[in-house]
Protein backbone atom coordinates (compact mmCIF):
# COMPACT_ATOMS: atom_id res chain seq x y z
CA UNK A 1 0.00 0.00 0.00
CA UNK A 2 1.52 3.31 -0.88
CA UNK A 3 -0.26 7.14 -0.61
CA UNK A 4 0.90 9.82 -1.83
CA UNK A 5 2.79 11.97 0.40
CA UNK A 6 4.23 15.21 -0.60
CA UNK A 7 7.45 15.48 2.08
CA UNK A 8 9.44 13.10 4.32
CA UNK A 9 7.59 14.52 6.82
CA UNK A 10 4.64 14.06 6.03
CA UNK A 11 5.33 10.39 5.87
CA UNK A 12 6.56 10.75 9.95
CA UNK A 13 3.63 12.43 11.22
CA UNK A 14 1.55 9.45 9.50
CA UNK A 15 4.27 7.09 10.68
CA UNK A 16 4.33 8.27 14.18
CA UNK A 17 0.35 8.59 14.20
CA UNK A 18 -0.23 5.06 13.45
CA UNK A 19 2.69 2.81 14.27
CA UNK A 20 1.50 2.28 17.70
CA UNK A 21 -1.48 0.16 16.34
CA UNK A 22 1.02 -2.28 14.45
CA UNK A 23 2.50 -2.86 18.21
CA UNK A 24 0.17 -6.32 18.30
CA UNK A 25 2.26 -8.18 16.47
CA UNK A 26 5.77 -8.67 14.42
CA UNK A 27 4.44 -9.23 11.57
CA UNK A 28 2.05 -6.11 11.27
CA UNK A 29 4.60 -4.57 12.68
CA UNK A 30 7.24 -5.46 9.62
CA UNK A 31 4.37 -4.99 7.18
CA UNK A 32 3.60 -1.28 8.32
CA UNK A 33 7.54 -0.99 8.43
CA UNK A 34 7.75 -1.89 4.88
CA UNK A 35 4.71 0.58 3.95
CA UNK A 36 6.53 3.48 5.24
CA UNK A 37 9.83 2.55 3.15
CA UNK A 38 8.31 1.90 -0.01
CA UNK A 39 6.49 5.54 0.32
CA UNK A 40 9.91 7.10 1.51
CA UNK A 41 11.47 4.96 -1.84
CA UNK A 42 8.46 6.48 -4.34
CA UNK A 43 9.13 10.13 -2.81
CA UNK A 44 12.12 9.94 -3.35
CA UNK A 45 11.66 8.81 -7.08
CA UNK A 46 8.80 11.75 -7.11
CA UNK A 47 11.44 14.45 -5.34
CA UNK A 48 14.58 13.79 -7.64
CA UNK A 49 12.50 14.14 -11.34
CA UNK A 50 15.00 11.90 -13.14
CA UNK A 51 12.39 9.88 -14.78
CA UNK A 52 12.25 5.93 -14.61
CA UNK A 53 14.60 3.94 -13.78
CA UNK A 54 17.01 3.44 -16.59
CA UNK A 55 16.91 0.10 -16.32
CA UNK A 56 15.80 -2.83 -13.86
CA UNK A 57 16.86 -3.04 -9.92
CA UNK A 58 16.36 -4.47 -6.78
CA UNK A 59 15.75 -2.30 -4.17
CA UNK A 60 16.63 -4.63 -1.07
CA UNK A 61 16.76 -3.92 2.82
CA UNK A 62 18.67 -6.14 5.14
CA UNK A 63 19.45 -6.19 8.78
CA UNK A 64 16.35 -6.80 11.14
CA UNK A 65 14.35 -5.25 8.22
CA UNK A 66 15.58 -8.14 5.55
CA UNK A 67 14.94 -11.23 8.19
CA UNK A 68 11.09 -9.46 8.55
CA UNK A 69 12.16 -8.56 12.79
CA UNK A 70 12.15 -5.21 13.32
CA UNK A 71 11.09 -3.31 16.34
CA UNK A 72 9.22 -0.16 16.88
CA UNK A 73 12.63 1.50 16.36
CA UNK A 74 14.80 0.66 13.80
CA UNK A 75 18.24 2.09 11.62
CA UNK A 76 19.00 2.07 8.28
CA UNK A 77 20.11 -1.38 6.27
CA UNK A 78 19.70 -1.38 2.85
CA UNK A 79 21.41 -1.59 -0.68
CA UNK A 80 20.68 -1.49 -4.32
CA UNK A 81 21.90 -3.68 -7.35
CA UNK A 82 21.01 -2.77 -11.04
CA UNK A 83 21.30 -4.82 -14.52
CA UNK A 84 23.37 -1.83 -16.86
CA UNK A 85 27.42 -0.63 -15.73
CA UNK A 86 27.01 2.44 -17.35
CA UNK A 87 27.34 6.33 -16.66
CA UNK A 88 23.90 6.93 -17.07
CA UNK A 89 22.54 3.84 -14.41
CA UNK A 90 25.48 4.88 -12.41
CA UNK A 91 24.65 8.53 -12.10
CA UNK A 92 20.86 8.22 -11.66
CA UNK A 93 21.06 5.05 -8.46
CA UNK A 94 24.10 7.37 -6.76
CA UNK A 95 21.37 10.28 -6.86
CA UNK A 96 18.25 8.29 -5.34
CA UNK A 97 20.12 6.03 -2.71
CA UNK A 98 21.17 9.12 -1.19
CA UNK A 99 17.70 10.87 -1.91
CA UNK A 100 16.61 7.26 -0.30
CA UNK A 101 18.84 7.50 2.99
CA UNK A 102 18.30 11.16 3.58
CA UNK A 103 14.30 10.67 3.40
CA UNK A 104 14.31 7.11 5.99
CA UNK A 105 16.27 9.33 8.45
CA UNK A 106 13.92 12.21 8.20
CA UNK A 107 11.00 9.54 8.48
CA UNK A 108 12.72 7.80 11.44
CA UNK A 109 14.75 5.44 10.26
CA UNK A 110 18.40 6.69 11.97
CA UNK A 111 21.33 6.52 9.64
CA UNK A 112 23.42 3.40 9.60
CA UNK A 113 26.32 3.35 11.63
CA UNK A 114 28.12 0.76 9.94
CA UNK A 115 27.20 2.62 6.56
CA UNK A 116 25.20 -0.23 5.42
CA UNK A 117 23.12 2.32 2.87
CA UNK A 118 22.10 2.65 -0.58
CA UNK A 119 23.78 5.96 -0.35
CA UNK A 120 27.41 3.80 0.17
CA UNK A 121 28.71 2.70 -3.26
CA UNK A 122 30.00 -0.47 -1.39
CA UNK A 123 26.38 -1.17 -1.48
CA UNK A 124 24.97 0.24 -4.50
CA UNK A 125 26.15 -1.27 -7.45
CA UNK A 126 25.65 -2.42 -10.72
CA UNK A 127 24.86 -6.56 -10.72
CA UNK A 128 28.54 -7.67 -12.36
CA UNK A 129 30.31 -5.36 -10.04
CA UNK A 130 28.46 -7.06 -7.00
CA UNK A 131 29.41 -10.58 -8.26
CA UNK A 132 33.10 -9.49 -7.81
CA UNK A 133 32.40 -7.90 -4.63
CA UNK A 134 30.95 -10.90 -3.14
CA UNK A 135 33.54 -13.38 -4.48
CA UNK A 136 36.48 -10.67 -3.26
CA UNK A 137 34.56 -10.83 0.10
CA UNK A 138 34.47 -14.41 0.05
CA UNK A 139 38.11 -14.92 -1.26
CA UNK A 140 39.67 -12.76 1.29
CA UNK A 141 37.87 -13.71 4.19
CA UNK A 142 38.45 -11.45 6.79
CA UNK A 143 36.38 -10.21 9.24
CA UNK A 144 35.01 -7.59 7.86
CA UNK A 145 34.30 -8.91 4.72
CA UNK A 146 32.82 -12.04 6.29
CA UNK A 147 30.61 -10.49 7.80
CA UNK A 148 29.52 -8.29 5.13
CA UNK A 149 28.65 -11.22 3.46
CA UNK A 150 26.27 -12.51 6.36
CA UNK A 151 24.65 -8.92 6.34
CA UNK A 152 24.49 -9.08 2.68
CA UNK A 153 22.57 -13.02 2.91
CA UNK A 154 19.62 -11.50 5.40
CA UNK A 155 18.55 -8.74 1.71
CA UNK A 156 15.33 -8.75 1.34
CA UNK A 157 13.47 -7.14 -1.98
CA UNK A 158 11.32 -4.48 -1.31
CA UNK A 159 11.45 -3.40 -4.90
CA UNK A 160 11.84 -3.95 -8.24
CA UNK A 161 13.57 -7.27 -9.96
CA UNK A 162 14.19 -10.12 -7.51
CA UNK A 163 15.94 -11.73 -9.95
CA UNK A 164 18.55 -9.53 -9.83
CA UNK A 165 18.76 -10.40 -5.96
CA UNK A 166 18.42 -13.57 -6.35
CA UNK A 167 21.15 -13.79 -8.66
CA UNK A 168 23.57 -12.46 -6.30
CA UNK A 169 22.74 -14.98 -3.34
CA UNK A 170 22.90 -17.67 -5.67
CA UNK A 171 26.80 -16.91 -6.36
CA UNK A 172 27.03 -17.38 -2.56
CA UNK A 173 25.57 -21.07 -2.34
CA UNK A 174 27.56 -22.07 -5.39
CA UNK A 175 30.65 -20.50 -3.94
CA UNK A 176 29.50 -22.44 -0.19
CA UNK A 177 29.16 -25.73 -2.53
CA UNK A 178 32.26 -25.52 -4.21
CA UNK A 179 34.83 -23.69 -0.98
CA UNK A 180 33.48 -25.84 2.09
CA UNK A 181 35.75 -23.69 4.35
CA UNK A 182 33.40 -20.92 3.88
CA UNK A 183 31.21 -21.94 6.17
CA UNK A 184 33.45 -21.88 8.72
CA UNK A 185 35.05 -19.00 7.94
CA UNK A 186 30.93 -17.74 8.59
CA UNK A 187 31.14 -19.82 12.14
CA UNK A 188 34.37 -17.74 12.79
CA UNK A 189 32.79 -14.56 12.70
CA UNK A 190 29.54 -14.84 14.83
CA UNK A 191 31.61 -17.17 17.05
CA UNK A 192 31.25 -14.94 20.61
CA UNK A 193 28.01 -15.28 22.34
CA UNK A 194 27.60 -12.85 24.91
CA UNK A 195 27.73 -14.91 28.19
CA UNK A 196 24.14 -13.78 29.55
CA UNK A 197 23.66 -16.75 32.52
CA UNK A 198 26.30 -16.26 35.46
CA UNK A 199 27.76 -19.11 37.17
CA UNK A 200 24.74 -19.09 40.10
CA UNK A 201 22.34 -19.00 37.54
CA UNK A 202 21.36 -15.43 37.50
CA UNK A 203 21.00 -13.15 34.10
CA UNK A 204 24.41 -11.26 34.07
CA UNK A 205 22.95 -7.38 33.68
CA UNK A 206 25.16 -3.91 32.50
CA UNK A 207 26.90 -3.11 35.85
CA UNK A 208 27.48 0.71 34.83
CA UNK A 209 26.29 3.45 32.70
CA UNK A 210 22.96 4.65 31.57
CA UNK A 211 22.26 0.66 30.83
CA UNK A 212 22.91 -0.63 34.83
CA UNK A 213 20.63 -3.27 35.67
CA UNK A 214 19.43 -4.27 32.06
CA UNK A 215 20.14 -7.00 29.85
CA UNK A 216 21.20 -6.50 26.15
CA UNK A 217 18.65 -8.35 24.33
CA UNK A 218 20.01 -7.71 20.90
CA UNK A 219 23.33 -9.55 21.96
CA UNK A 220 22.73 -11.78 24.84
CA UNK A 221 19.32 -13.08 22.87
CA UNK A 222 18.84 -12.45 19.86
CA UNK A 223 21.80 -12.77 17.98
CA UNK A 224 22.57 -16.28 18.95
CA UNK A 225 19.10 -17.89 17.08
CA UNK A 226 19.46 -15.31 14.00
CA UNK A 227 23.29 -16.06 13.99
CA UNK A 228 23.01 -19.83 14.35
CA UNK A 229 20.06 -20.57 11.69
CA UNK A 230 21.59 -18.26 9.26
CA UNK A 231 24.77 -20.23 9.50
CA UNK A 232 22.20 -23.48 9.01
CA UNK A 233 20.33 -21.82 6.02
CA UNK A 234 23.56 -21.09 4.08
CA UNK A 235 24.83 -24.40 4.41
CA UNK A 236 21.53 -25.94 3.26
CA UNK A 237 20.91 -23.61 0.34
CA UNK A 238 17.63 -22.13 1.99
CA UNK A 239 17.30 -18.53 0.64
CA UNK A 240 14.53 -17.10 2.84
CA UNK A 241 15.49 -14.33 4.74
CA UNK A 242 13.09 -14.34 8.07
CA UNK A 243 14.95 -16.33 10.93
CA UNK A 244 10.85 -18.33 11.30
CA UNK A 245 10.78 -19.37 7.79
CA UNK A 246 14.38 -19.90 7.86
CA UNK A 247 13.47 -22.47 10.99
CA UNK A 248 10.54 -24.07 9.31
CA UNK A 249 12.35 -24.89 6.04
CA UNK A 250 15.20 -26.48 8.01
CA UNK A 251 13.05 -28.82 10.04
CA UNK A 252 10.98 -29.78 6.56
CA UNK A 253 14.21 -30.56 5.00
CA UNK A 254 16.16 -32.62 8.14
CA UNK A 255 14.46 -34.29 10.69
CA UNK A 256 17.45 -34.42 12.62
CA UNK A 257 17.08 -30.54 13.21
CA UNK A 258 13.76 -30.88 14.31
CA UNK A 259 14.12 -32.10 18.46
CA UNK A 260 16.26 -29.27 18.82
CA UNK A 261 14.86 -26.32 15.96
CA UNK A 262 11.16 -26.70 17.10
CA UNK A 263 12.15 -25.61 21.22
CA UNK A 264 14.48 -22.12 19.29
CA UNK A 265 10.79 -21.58 16.83
CA UNK A 266 9.18 -21.79 20.53
CA UNK A 267 11.76 -19.38 22.21
CA UNK A 268 12.50 -17.04 19.06
CA UNK A 269 8.88 -16.48 19.05
CA UNK A 270 8.29 -15.70 22.29
CA UNK A 271 11.20 -13.28 22.12
CA UNK A 272 9.49 -11.63 19.86
CA UNK A 273 6.83 -10.92 21.57
CA UNK A 274 8.80 -10.24 24.38
CA UNK A 275 10.41 -7.41 22.98
CA UNK A 276 6.72 -5.67 21.66
CA UNK A 277 5.51 -6.27 25.36
CA UNK A 278 8.24 -4.94 27.31
CA UNK A 279 9.04 -1.87 24.97
CA UNK A 280 7.44 1.51 23.94
CA UNK A 281 7.65 3.84 21.85
CA UNK A 282 9.19 6.29 23.48
CA UNK A 283 12.59 4.28 23.45
CA UNK A 284 15.39 5.90 21.61
CA UNK A 285 17.11 3.65 19.04
CA UNK A 286 20.30 3.36 21.55
CA UNK A 287 18.12 2.53 24.44
CA UNK A 288 15.69 -0.47 22.22
CA UNK A 289 17.93 -3.39 22.98
CA UNK A 290 18.41 -2.79 26.76
CA UNK A 291 15.82 -4.62 28.76
CA UNK A 292 15.50 -3.66 32.99
CA UNK A 293 15.45 -6.74 34.71
CA UNK A 294 13.93 -5.24 37.81
CA UNK A 295 10.52 -4.45 34.29
CA UNK A 296 9.97 -8.24 34.80
CA UNK A 297 7.86 -11.08 37.02
CA UNK A 298 9.51 -13.34 38.62
CA UNK A 299 7.77 -15.84 35.86
CA UNK A 300 9.32 -13.59 33.15
CA UNK A 301 12.39 -13.42 34.53
CA UNK A 302 12.53 -17.54 34.59
CA UNK A 303 11.11 -17.34 30.90
CA UNK A 304 14.05 -15.01 29.85
CA UNK A 305 16.56 -17.27 31.25
CA UNK A 306 15.43 -20.35 29.56
CA UNK A 307 15.55 -18.87 26.06
CA UNK A 308 19.14 -17.18 27.31
CA UNK A 309 20.14 -20.72 28.01
CA UNK A 310 18.90 -22.03 24.96
CA UNK A 311 19.96 -19.72 22.46
CA UNK A 312 23.65 -20.42 24.12
CA UNK A 313 23.37 -24.28 23.74
CA UNK A 314 21.74 -23.71 19.97
CA UNK A 315 25.18 -21.65 19.03
CA UNK A 316 27.23 -24.66 19.75
CA UNK A 317 24.90 -27.21 18.21
CA UNK A 318 25.36 -25.54 14.97
CA UNK A 319 28.96 -25.18 15.52
CA UNK A 320 29.39 -28.81 16.19
CA UNK A 321 27.57 -29.14 12.81
CA UNK A 322 29.89 -27.07 11.01
CA UNK A 323 33.06 -28.72 13.25
CA UNK A 324 32.03 -32.16 11.61
CA UNK A 325 31.36 -31.20 7.97
CA UNK A 326 27.65 -32.65 8.43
Amino acid sequence: MTMEFQSYQAIKDWKDQHISKKQTDTYSLNTFHDVIMKNVFKLALKLLDMGAPPCPFSWFITGSGGRFEQGLISDQDHGIVYERNDDIANEFFKALGEEISFGLNIVGYPYCEGNVMSSNSKWRKPLELWKIQLFDWMDEGSFKNIRNLQIFFDARLLIGDEILLNSLKNVIFKYRTEHPALIRRLMENVSHVKNAIGPLGQIIVEEKGIHAGAVDLKYAAFLPYVNAIRLLAIKDGISHTSTLDRLNQLMNLNGNYYEVLSGCKNNFLRLLELRLTLFNQSDSYDDIHYLKINKLTREEKKELKQILKEGKKLHQYVNAIIEKGC
